[in-house]
């Protein structure tokens, strides 16, 4: 980013990116006067201002956070759970029903004896006598303590066996807070008008043994009837049944926490709210940061609809950079300038000529399908969106399904597209490479298109990435060459190919073409001996010596140049003899730019009949990849996408697709099927990335390799055997045989076995049987570690 707010997507070679001088599809906004702070927005409102203000909420991986709403899991009132509630309360019913109609040994009665100056209880308990049986007489008080005591126990069962605290408790808080509020505060009414009946006169309801029980326990422990006539004794004891009995209800209906934000002080200024108070279209971060004049314009901006979605998602990518690099002043003197056309991307473009995806740039996701709502989805996927964005695709994907199973267009275009936009906000750099015969969206999308083959093409691919290292170069030369050999013969490779670029850019000042490399390794003699003549002249000795260590071995069996020759004559066909640095009239683009910018890069590959070149040119792409991604300290996200990786993988690349998480950047591998990579290979490339996807169609092997990185899981399993009962009584034997003559079935009965079993997560059988058409199975890891299981996808929704 430079000081006068643009961003430079010049590369380092001769020939730059060009950058335009402004964006010519939107004018820039004229500087306006800002409105003091405080100051209400206007009343307009526009679809961005909409999508800005929509809570984002942080979901799991690969839920589609632009507008998701956990869904509200409801518990039905079925049989079982009536019977659940009812059964404990008929119980207790029955025991206190016998408790107090004398069917045990005593019966306490409490009577109210008045007089003209007082009135007190007297207690009495009448005995239930036994034929028999001497019935001795406990205290009276004893007995109403157990009382007390009884009533307690089986209030709780009650609450405890059939789960009244969680039933009301779940039905009571999906209440608005003041229905909420008015229940809570009924019911404890209620509660109060059973255990103090004498404040509800007229009523005549039952008391609950709550007060009196607390009564004859102190009488029990000081042995006297005086503390309890004593009124502050009396009324305090009042107070603290009062308080136990709201205090259950008041943690149900929320009455502390609506109280202090009842009596809460107001805010003093409403300008130092935080950042909360405000919607995110007003910009609260600006304010926070003491940028109101800038917040007002860019508020405004929105508000009258002269922004879109990527223009937020660049200017608060810039504000975070500013904030970072303490570069606030310079921000906000460019949004008062260039308002929300600030930070336009080099290519000018504010957005992409045609969108066929959803996209929500601020949090980052293109929506790709629906979760389908399946037994082995976690309730929050249970139809909601399937999204992708760098959070997973740092860890790499790898998609594969046959032909016409939907790869290119559900996952690999819409992928691209997102990153095109993200590039277009700062935030991200995309590399794709088409397969032959499809290009992956229009070319008014990227900045640079690269067409190996096509006389039209603008620009050239740089086949040593703009290096001038010559063991860097010959690494890069040698895994595109060689790479999907074995491994002591690529680096037999890179030996051979250091031995030629080193003292060949000696010499001229620049790296071999490929025709001449292709001379160099077949070791003609009218090839070296001139390379050696001018060494020995300048004196190069270290040269010299490499020189003739290639010369030594050229010819030799086991040499590597004649592999490497071989594999160089299907870049030197007529119809690519001015690109990959053959001199044409396309200008050379280094993919050591992506490095550095926020490039939108698309490299067409070669069609009709050069198969086999168009791999050796995606294995020659991929490894640039991986080395100029490891290059730079950025800020923005980088990705690779190959439509098609076939002949693509290699030992080395997947090694190096493991540490891509670590520097920001990822790959997507598209692939027809896992045997397109040599099957020493398919442990380490599923292990090497964190995303993988089956489409509909893989076969039972392709699924196999799923089914054993995606592991198994314990899952509780309910077996039901029927036994049949043999009765011993006649009388029963011929029930049993009626039954059977008019079911015409035997008497059985049923023996459950619930136990922990460990199942697949997919089995290769489902994977390449259930899975319907349109539809996939996807999961997913963040560069922080959090994963989605294996899950069904509709790539339709």
């Amino acid at each position: 980013m430079n000081d006068d707010g643009t961003q430079d997507a010049r590369g380092t070679h001769a020939n730059p990116v060009p950058r335009p001088a402004g964006p010519p599809d939107v004018p820039k906004t004229p500087p306006r006067p800002p409105r003091a702070p405080g100051t209400p927005p206007p009343p307009r409102q526009s679809p961005v201002t909409a999508w800005l203000d929509e809570e984002r909420p942080t979901a799991r991986p690969g839920i589609w956070r632009f507008g998701y709403r956990p869904k509200e899991v409801r518990e039905r009132i079925t049989p079982v759970t009536v019977a659940g509630m009812l059964i404990p309360v008929v119980l207790a019913l029955m025991v206190w029903s016998l408790w107090s109609s004398g069917y045990f040994p005593y019966k306490t009665t409490l009577m109210r004896v008045f007089t003209p100056d007082d009135w007190w209880y007297e207690l009495s308990l009448v005995p239930r006598p036994v034929e028999g049986r001497t019935v001795t007489l406990p205290g009276e008080h004893a007995r109403l303590v157990a009382d007390g005591i009884l009533f307690g126990a089986l209030v709780l069962g009650v609450g405890v066996l059939g789960s009244w605290r969680a039933i009301v408790r779940h039905y009571l808080n999906r209440l608005p807070r003041p229905t909420r509020l008015l229940i809570s505060a009924c019911l404890a009414l209620l509660t109060l008008g059973f255990v103090f009946p004498d404040a509800f006169v007229g009523l005549g309801w039952f008391e609950l043994p709550v007060l009196v029980p607390l009564l004859s326990l102190t009488a029990l422990v000081t042995d006297s009837y005086e503390l309890m006539a004593s009124p502050f004794f009396t009324y305090s004891l009042y107070t603290v049944v009062t308080v136990l009995v709201l205090w259950p209800f008041a943690r149900l209906g929320g009455w502390l926490p609506y109280a202090r934000e009842l009596f809460a002080p107001p805010p003093a200024d409403t300008a130092a709210r935080t950042a909360p108070d405000r919607p995110r279209s007003q910009w609260p971060a600006l304010r926070d940061a003491g940028q109101y004049e800038a917040a007002e314009l860019l508020t405004t901006e929105v508000a009258g609809g002269r922004v879109n979605d990527v223009d937020c998602a660049r200017v608060e990518h810039a504000f975070a950079a500013a904030r970072h690099g303490a570069t606030l002043a310079a921000f906000s003197d460019t949004v008062l300038r260039e308002g929300g056309a600030a930070w336009t991307h080099p290519s000018g473009a504010r957005d992409l000529p045609h969108r066929s995806a959803r996209h929500d740039l601020l949090a980052g996701q293109v929506r790709i399908g629906r979760w389908v709502a399946a037994e082995r989805a976690p309730q929050p996927y249970h139809d909601a969106g399937a999204a992708l964005g760098p959070d997973v695709l740092g860890t790499s994907l790898l998609a594969v399904g046959p032909s016409g199973s939907g790869k290119t267009r559900t996952l690999v275009e819409p992928v691209t597209e997102a990153l095109a936009l993200q590039a277009l906000t700062g935030r991200c750099a995309v590399v794709a490479v088409s397969a032959a015969g499809s290009r992956l969206g229009a070319d008014d999308s990227f900045d640079v298109i690269v067409r190996i083959g096509d006389a039209s093409s603008v620009h050239d691919l740089d086949p040593y990435a703009e290096s001038d290292d010559p063991d860097e170069a010959a690494a890069i030369l040698a895994e595109a060459l060689t790479g999907d050999l074995d491994t002591a013969g690529t680096r037999g490779a890179v030996t051979a190919l250091a031995q030629l670029l080193g003292p060949f850019r000696a010499v001229r000042g620049r790296f071999p073409t490929l025709p001449e490399l292709r001379e160099l390794l077949e070791g003609g003699e009218g090839t070296l001996t001139p390379l050696r003549e001018r060494l020995e002249a300048g004196a190069n000795h270290v040269m010299l010596r490499e020189l003739d260590a290639r010369m030594r071995q050229t010819g030799t069996p086991g040499d590597p140049g004649r592999v490497l020759a071989d594999r160089l004559a299907l870049l030197n066909r007529p119809v690519f003899a001015d690109f990959l640095g053959g001199g044409g009239p396309g200008r050379p683009f280094s993919l050591r730019a992506v490095a550095h910018h926020p490039l939108r890069v698309r490299i067409d590959l070669p069609e009709r009949g050069h198969e086999e070149a168009g791999r050796l040119i995606t294995r020659l792409v991929l490894a640039q990849f991986h080395a100029v991604v490891r290059e730079s300290r950025r800020g923005h996200f980088v990705c690779l996408v190959l439509d098609d990786a076939t002949g693509t993988i290699t030992a080395e690349s997947v090694r190096r697709i493991q540490r891509l998480r670590s520097q920001n950047a990822g790959v997507v591998l598209a692939l027809r099927a896992i045997g397109d990579v040599p099957e020493a290979l398919h442990g380490p490339l599923y292990g090497a990335v964190g995303c993988r996807m089956a489409f509909s169609g893989v076969t039972t092997w392709d699924g196999n390799r799923f089914a054993q990185t995606w592991g198994t899981e314990w899952v509780e399993t309910t077996e039901v055997a029927k036994h049949t009962v043999f009765a011993d009584q006649p009388m029963t034997r011929f029930l049993h045989a009626l039954r059977k003559r008019l079911t015409g079935k035997a008497v059985t009965t049923d023996a459950v076995t619930v136990k922990q079993v460990e199942r697949e997560r997919w089995s290769a059988s489902e994977l390449a049987h259930s899975v319907p058409p349109g539809h996939a199975v996807l999961s997913l890891t963040t560069v922080e570690g959090d994963h989605a299981p294996p899950l069904l996808v509709d790539l339709r929704g």
